[in-house]
């Protein structure tokens, strides 16, 4: 089992920045994680991902502004978010998956939420033009 815990969003202005956290506990050895995020009436969707060797993987979307620093304090994943724009507001989700052994989906392309099983409850980030 994996509980994630998602903190550091709020309220900024458009050319802000903010770094979101998602405590893990249990076993996240080898696990893949990945930043999800929601807009009102929207899919979710992939932002960013990780493997346990430190690949990374950044959507278009936020390519060039958004990164998972590889430094992750220990079962803690961030997300550094630079140069927000009003179309980044929506709730911000930590996810992980255990079962692909080190082989993360985001290898293959963009994450996707039924790749894996286990959420956090979500941090809203808001921005304001």
């Amino acid at each position: 089992q994996v509980q994630l815990v998602e903190s550091g969003g709020g309220s900024v202005q458009a050319g802000g920045s903010l770094r979101l956290s998602c405590a893990a506990s249990g076993y996240t050895s080898r696990a893949c994680m990945a930043w999800f995020r929601q807009a009102p009436g929207k899919e979710r969707v992939g932002v960013a991902a990780i493997d346990s060797e430190g690949v990374t993987r950044n959507e278009d979307s936020v390519k060039g502004r958004f990164t998972i620093p590889k430094a992750n304090a220990k079962n803690t994943l961030y997300l550094q978010m630079n140069s927000l724009k009003p179309e980044d507001t929506a709730m911000y989700y930590c996810a992980a998956e255990l079962k692909y052994g080190g082989s993360c989906p985001h290898a293959a392309g963009e994450s996707l939420p039924d790749e894996y099983r286990y959420w956090g409850k979500g941090t809203q980030v808001t921005v304001s033009s």
